[in-house]
Formats: structure tokens, C-alpha cells, sequence
């Protein structure tokens, strides 16, 4: 019998192959000199004899796996990677095949089902609808290869070794997409073949699952040239234009049988953004367009399309000027252009969306207003010209915005003869030099930022400047500078005032390196001038108004003049409804974009430029209005911008040649030696203003000007040479330091003494070509009077005898107007107001 103290088995027999289970007993210390190995030995024996013994016995010899501890614990093991990572393919397989079978090729997109989108005027009546497809297919046969590969030079290089679909593009969009990146697309030809053919525009993830899976069949059962030949027939090129044949016949008037190379390879570069690649719309694109065409050809080549040779000899095609829809013809097509281009880039609808139609899109555009602007341009330029008489009349356009202040909704827009006889928009066109309308933006930064002369007086309305012809500007590092001034007129000493009336370009120049040229180009951007506007550059030059905002673009800023520096962002739209659903418009906001005093102060000397100014012409509006003229350089085009308090309105003649898209000087247009911003563009200003404000009660300026605008500054006899009783500052706009009622000659005040049928145009009172002072006839009592008293305008020698049958009242000191003889430009007798009209000639007057 064992004497062990283990409880016995019942009979005193212990079952086969079962041993006792001693308690195993935590191993003891290795008593201190106990010969190493010790304590594994004494260790080693007990697992021998016990638990390792008994689980060895239990699981038939097999070792048991350790359990995962600490930190192993959270990472999942090579058997949870491996069985999650054949769960996923079968799941990813699973989910192909079942999209596959159950997303079908669904029928064609046809033009019965295209809408078209509705214009509405701010009163909900009808402007215009648009929508009528243009859309001609063709065979691939007829389509050339160099039109063939440029189309895939531009979109898909690989389209026939390549599967229908990019998946690592397409997850790269949709990543983007959903994430709020940005909508883009992954798509490869055939899939947009499909998005133009089976599906919609709509970039969301269901529209590019089905996508992929349509693709994909249709890969497998049409062949690659039917894909392609589908793709050409029903992309969108712009200008309506719906597949290839359209786009050249709308581009090139041609058939696509019959383009080059060169043409193909701009017709591929406007699949990738149509309207903004269309450089006769947007002439100021062309650098993208021309980017974006060579790009084409250096694919061409680099694929083996076009030998570098052909490529070398080929040219930028310039496209045939756009004519729009006989649906939109007049005013309509304009607005219509210009309402779409707002949705668009400020990402209401895209463009390829707002295509498809089916919108109903409510303007801020007012109809009376609309058919007023139309009526000044018709009754002020369009009547007159003559096209038989004078070849130079061909080339003149015109181009017009009008926004309330308060609010910033355009109401009013004229963008050119005709839509479908003149395209672009001279409304929205950034390709003119805007000229002396800039020069205010100038002004109104010096006061917002304090700024002070090269000698440290603070400028004010009253601070005088020397205005001598050609004067080099001082402060400036970058290089000399010294403009000149129209006809090369010295004006000695003058204050800030008298050259804004006179557009003094010496001056101005000066004032911008005062202020500090970038200080201007930020305060422009702050009125409303997109910071993109071509030649919109920090120098001394910004002042003469070198850069080409649009008409739109100035008449953003001039409104936020008038709201006394408050700058609300600009609206074409009121509501945009799709199957009865209201579509989200941006937020309207408002921000103080200068002090009021500065703005206030600008427009004080605004006001002296239509008192006794250039923009005399605009006191035929019968309102208080603040405005400046500005002529671009050579005469190409003549800008007046003014707006009252109620109503912000810049109006643009041009010259464009109708049939080579060129800018033309318009010198002779009209039968004038010079068009000036003071003629013809005050005219339709003071026409549309004085209809749109009809019935409308009568508001003046409620201004609060910078400290000081109100005190004169007087020259230092010494540097004048003058003395001071009779040199000093004049009181109504005189020159100081020269002889009162004359600048060096010339009629001062404008029209003080001056002959009242003054040669339309003329700057100074300087009839062109003639010697300083000398007008076309003697006056018998024209002077002006001492104390500013009115004076009674003079009669001429031989009143019928002079340019242009005008007369002209005569200004008094003070800024007040004289009595006219007669109407100027065709204005009624109530518009006797006028004055000297000029502020043109080269160089940005």
C-alpha cells in the first residue's frame, strides 16, 4: 500500500495509466550559492511528475498554444488577416456580378426628352427660353483621322488598348466626390459616350456606379470605332453645338469632313471646358485656349498621330464670331449668356447640368429698365451711324450695366446689337481698357489709407499736385515714369479736384506711387474689380487704367461708391426652381469694403467732374450724379461710369472689327473726329438714367468727406512764381497759379468763354489740331464771371458753322451751368445743360 495522503480510488485499485496530481508548490528561491541549474532541475522534476505529466496524458501528447498576452492582444492574427481578406474578394465578386446582372443598358437619351430652361425677368414675366438641341450625327467615316486623334490625344490616348473603365480613376473621383473635394471625373471615352448617351450630366456616386457597369457591357458588345463615333455625335462644344458636325459648322462653318488639323485640334480642346475655351466668346481666355490646343498637339505627336514636323508648321485657328440662337435674338441672348456664366461660376448649377434643362430661373433684371438701356444706346449711337457713309462705323459696339447700390441686383443690361448677329457680350467682355474710369479707385485708396504727397501733406480734394506734361513720377524704384498728358497739355499747379475734371494723367501717376501702387490695386479689389482682371498690375500705370475689366465688372465698383463703401456682392438671379423644387442660392452679403469717408470724399470730387467737368454730358440725367469719362488707348474704346444715389450705370463704346474680331480706333465714328467718354457714353448714361428713375422721386448725396476735403490749399508763391491774390487756388474749379477763367490759353471751367458750339470731344477747351486757347469762333459774351455769377453762353460768329451743329453754355466759376442754345447729340431742349464734352486721345485719358 502506497502511504501517500492522496484520496485512494474506491477498491483500493488504481485505475490503469492514472497517476496521482501533486499540488504543484510556485518554485522556491535558488538558495544563495546553490549551484546554477539548480532551481531548473528541482523545477524540471516537478512538471515531470506532475501537471505537465497529467496535460501531456490528457491531450494525447500534443502541446498546448499559449495564450496571446499584453500587447499581441489588439492586433488581430494572420488567420483573422487572411479569412477577412478572402471575405472581402468574395464579397467585391459577389457585388460585381450582382451589378452586372442587374443594371441593365438602359434606351438613348432623345431630344424629346430635352427641356429647356425658362428666363424670367424680376417681375416674372418671360425673357427668354433656350433649350432647341443643334445636333447633327455623323458616320466616323466623315470624321477625319487628325479630328479622331486629336479627340483622343485631348480625353483618352489609350482608348482602343484600354478596358471601358479606369478603376483607379473612377475611385480616386468618387473618393472626391464624397468627401467634398470636389466633383471630378474618372471617366474614360466610353464611359462619357455613356453619361452623354444613356445617363445624365449629374456627377454622384449611384450616377458613376451604374456608369461603370453599363460601360463595361457595352465594351463587350459594341465595337470601339461605334463607341467613338457615338462619343463625337453627342459631346457638347458650346455655342449650342451638339456633336462634332455642330462644332464645326458653329466654329468654322464647315463640315467636320472638311478641318484640318489645326482645327480638330481645337474643337478636341473644347470638349474639356466649351465656353471657356471659345476665344471669340471670351477673347481674354485665349492664353488657356491656346494652352490647352497645344497640349492636344504634343499628344498627337507624342502617340505617333502627327510627325513633329506637321506640328511645327501648324497654327492657332481663330473660330468665326459666334451667332446665337434666332430663339434668343436682341437683348436676350446677352442676358441669357450672362445669367448662365453667374450660375456657373459661382456653383449654383455647372454647366453641363444647367444644359440639360429643365430650369426656371427668376433674374433681378427689371424690364422696363432692360428696354430703357436699349432705347438710350438705339438713340444716342445706333441711329446715327452710318454704315454706307462712313466704312468706320462698321466697327462700333456698345456695351452697358446698371445695379441698384443698396442691393447689388444688376437691373439692366445691354450687351450689343444683337445676339445672333454680334456674340459677345460687350457687357461682360474683358478686353478693353477701362482708361481714366479707373482713376477714382486711385483717390479713394489715398484717403482710405491716410496717405500723404512725396512731401508729406495729407491728400485731400484740395491738395495741389504739379500737373506738367510728361513729369517723371518720384518715390518710384521701379524704373522711370513720366506719362503724358492728352494732347501734351502742361497744367502747372492744380489740385486734386481740377485734375479729376480734367483727367490729368501726370498727376494721377503721381498719386499712385504716393498711395503706393499694390495699396490701389488692393482698394480696386475691394470696389468689386476681380482680382484675375487682365494687366491689373501694382505700378505707376494703374492709375491711366491699363487693366481690362469689364463693363460689369466697373459698375460693381462704382455701385459700392455709392452705397458709401459698402460693397453688397453682385446678383443676376432672384430664385432657380427645378420640377418645382427651389434650388439654393448663395447667401447675400454685405461688407464694408472702405470707410464711407473715403467713398463719400470720391464721390465729392465725382460730382465736380459732372458739374464742370468731362461728364458735363450727364446733367441731362436732371439728378444729382457723380461719374468720371475715360477714353482707352488710341481710341478704341471711350467709357462713362456715374451713378446717382438711387442707380449705378457705366456705359462703353468700342471698336471692334466685325469681320477680323480686331480692336479699331473709332476715330471719325459717328462723323466725330474722336469719340470720348464725355460724348456718346455720357449721353445714353444721362438718357437711361433720367427713363429708369422716372416717377421716381428726386435724391441727393448724404456724404460725410475725410477732414480737411474742404480746405483749400495754397501754392507756395515761390515755387509758382505767381502772386497769391491772383495765383492762388481758384474758387470753381480754376487752375491755380495761372490766369483765372484760363489754363495757359486754354478755355478753364470747361467751357468759361468758350464758343458755344465747341468741337465734341475736345479736351480743355483745346479744339484738336488747333493752337492752345484758340476755339473755333469769337465769342461776343461768353466770359466767365468773377463771382461766379451764370453767364449768358456767348453767341458765335456763325453759330451753324461749327463741328457738329453743338452749343455749349458756358460754365461759371463756381461749377454752375450756363444756358445752352441748343440740344447736344439729340437730346432734347431740356438737356441745354451741356458743356465741353472730352476725355480722349491716347494713353488711358
Amino acid at each position: 500500500m502506497s502511504s501517500s495522503d492522496e484520496p485512494q480510488q474506491p477498491g483500493g485499485k488504481e485505475p490503469e495509466g492514472w497517476a496521482p496530481r501533486e499540488p504543484v508548490d510556485p518554485p522556491a528561491a535558488t538558495p544563495a550559492g546553490a549551484p546554477e541549474g539548480a532551481h531548473e532541475d528541482a523545477t524540471g522534476a516537478t512538471g515531470a511528475t506532475g501537471a505537465t505529466g497529467a496535460t501531456g496524458a490528457d491531450e494525447k501528447g500534443k502541446k498546448k498554444r499559449p495564450k496571446r498576452k499584453g500587447w499581441r492582444r489588439i492586433f488581430p492574427t494572420w488567420r483573422m488577416v487572411l479569412g477577412g481578406f478572402i471575405l472581402l474578394i468574395l464579397l467585391c465578386v459577389g457585388g460585381f456580378a450582382a451589378g452586372y446582372m442587374i443594371v441593365e443598358i438602359p434606351p438613348a437619351n432623345t431630344a424629346a426628352t430635352a427641356q429647356s430652361n425658362v428666363y424670367l425677368y424680376a417681375d416674372g414675366s418671360q425673357l427668354a427660353r433656350d433649350g432647341e438641341v443643334n445636333r447633327e450625327n455623323v458616320p466616323l467615316s466623315q470624321i477625319p483621322k487628325e479630328v479622331q486623334h486629336a479627340a483622343l490625344a485631348a480625353e483618352d490616348r489609350d482608348f482602343y488598348s484600354e478596358s471601358a473603365v479606369d478603376p483607379k480613376a473612377m475611385i480616386r473621383a468618387a473618393y472626391n466626390t464624397v468627401t467634398g473635394k470636389g466633383k471630378q471625373s474618372g471617366s474614360t471615352i466610353t464611359q462619357q459616350f455613356v453619361k452623354n448617351y444613356y445617363l445624365g450630366q449629374e456627377q454622384t456616386v449611384t450616377r458613376k456606379a451604374k456608369e461603370f457597369f453599363i460601360s463595361i457591357k457595352l465594351d463587350r458588345e459594341v465595337s470601339k470605332d461605334d463607341i467613338l463615333a457615338g462619343y463625337l455625335n453627342t459631346s457638347y462644344f458650346g455655342r449650342n453645338a451638339y456633336g462634332v458636325q455642330s462644332a464645326a459648322q458653329a466654329y468654322f462653318g464647315k463640315n467636320v469632313k472638311d478641318l484640318d488639323t489645326a482645327q480638330g485640334a481645337y474643337l478636341a480642346t473644347l470638349l474639356n471646358s466649351p465656353n471657356a475655351y471659345d476665344v471669340a466668346t471670351h477673347p481674354e481666355n485665349k492664353p488657356r485656349a491656346v494652352g490647352r490646343w497645344n497640349y492636344v498637339l504634343d499628344g498627337m505627336v507624342k502617340e505617333g498621330w502627327l510627325s513633329a514636323a506637321e506640328r511645327a508648321k501648324t497654327k492657332f485657328p481663330e473660330p468665326k464670331e459666334a451667332k446665337g440662337a434666332s430663339s434668343l435674338s436682341g437683348q436676350r441672348g446677352y442676358l441669357v449668356q450672362a445669367v448662365e456664366d453667374y450660375l456657373t461660376a459661382n456653383k449654383i448649377v455647372d454647366e453641363d447640368t444647367l444644359d440639360k434643362g429643365g430650369y426656371r430661373i427668376t433674374t433681378t433684371l427689371q424690364k422696363d429698365r432692360q428696354d430703357a438701356f436699349k432705347k438710350a444706346v438705339d438713340d444716342q449711337v445706333m441711329s446715327k451711324l452710318d454704315k454706307g457713309a462712313r466704312k468706320v462705323d462698321r466697327n462700333v459696339r456698345a456695351g452697358g450695366a446698371s445695379i441698384d447700390p443698396k442691393t447689388g441686383e444688376v437691373v439692366a443690361m445691354y450687351g450689343g446689337i444683337d445676339y445672333t448677329k454680334q456674340y459677345v457680350n460687350n457687357a461682360t467682355r474683358r478686353d478693353y481698357q477701362v482708361g481714366s474710369t479707373f482713376k477714382p479707385f486711385v483717390f479713394t485708396s489715398a484717403v482710405e489709407n491716410g496717405s500723404v504727397t512725396q512731401d508729406g501733406r495729407p491728400i485731400t480734394p484740395n491738395t495741389i499736385y504739379d500737373g506738367t506734361n510728361k513729369r517723371p513720377v518720384q518715390g518710384w524704384d521701379g524704373g522711370a515714369y513720366a506719362p503724358e498728358n492728352e494732347d501734351d497739355v502742361d497744367y502747372g499747379d492744380i489740385t486734386v479736384s481740377t485734375a479729376t475734371d480734367k483727367s490729368v494723367n501726370s498727376v494721377y501717376a503721381q498719386m499712385a506711387v504716393d498711395v503706393g501702387s499694390d495699396k490701389v490695386k488692393d482698394t480696386a479689389i475691394d470696389l468689386g474689380i476681380p482680382s484675375s482682371t487682365p494687366d491689373l498690375t501694382a505700378s505707376p500705370s494703374i492709375a491711366l487704367g491699363p487693366s481690362t475689366a469689364s463693363v460689369l465688372d466697373m459698375t460693381e465698383a462704382y455701385a459700392t461708391l455709392a452705397n458709401h463703401g459698402k460693397h453688397p456682392t453682385y446678383t443676376m438671379v432672384a430664385k432657380v426652381t427645378k420640377d418645382g423644387q427651389e434650388i439654393e442660392l448663395p447667401e447675400p452679403k454685405t461688407a464694408q469694403a472702405v470707410s464711407r469717408e473715403a467713398a463719400d470724399t470720391t464721390t465729392s470730387i465725382l460730382q465736380s467732374v459732372v458739374d464742370g467737368g468731362t461728364g458735363t454730358a450727364a446733367q441731362a440725367a436732371g439728378r444729382p450724379a457723380a461719374g468720371k469719362t475715360g477714353t482707352a488707348e488710341e481710341d478704341k474704346a471711350a467709357w462713362f461710369a456715374g451713378y446717382t444715389p438711387e442707380l449705378a450705370t457705366v456705359v462703353s463704346v468700342m471698336g471692334q472689327n466685325p469681320d477680323t474680331g480686331a480692336h479699331t480706333p473709332l476715330y471719325g465714328a459717328l462723323g466725330q473726329p474722336r469719340i470720348n467718354g464725355g460724348a456718346f457714353p455720357a449721353q445714353i448714361w444721362a438718357q437711361f438714367t433720367r427713363d429708369a428713375l422716372q416717377g421716381e422721386p428726386v435724391q441727393d448725396f448724404e456724404l460725410d468727406v475725410e477732414e480737411g476735403a474742404d480746405v483749400p490749399e495754397l501754392p507756395d508763391p515761390s515755387a509758382t512764381g505767381q502772386d497769391p491774390a491772383t495765383g492762388g487756388a481758384a474758387t470753381g474749379g480754376e487752375t491755380p497759379g495761372l490766369d483765372e477763367g484760363q489754363t495757359q490759353g486754354q478755355d478753364q471751367g470747361q467751357t468759361q468763354g468758350q464758343d458755344p458750339g465747341q468741337t465734341e470731344g475736345q479736351d480743355q477747351g483745346q479744339t484738336q489740331g488747333q493752337d492752345q486757347g484758340q476755339t473755333v469762333g469769337p465769342t461776343t459774351d461768353g466770359g466767365a464771371t468773377a463771382d461766379g455769377g451764370a453767364t449768358d453762353g456767348g453767341t458765335p460768329t456763325d453759330p451753324g458753322a461749327v463741328q457738329g451743329g453743338q452749343t455749349d453754355g458756358g460754365a461759371t466759376a463756381d461749377g454752375g451751368t450756363g444756358v445752352a442754345e441748343g440740344a447736344v447729340g439729340g437730346f432734347p431742349d431740356n438737356a441745354g445743360a451741356y458743356r465741353r464734352q472730352g476725355d480722349g486721345g491716347p494713353s488711358y485719358y
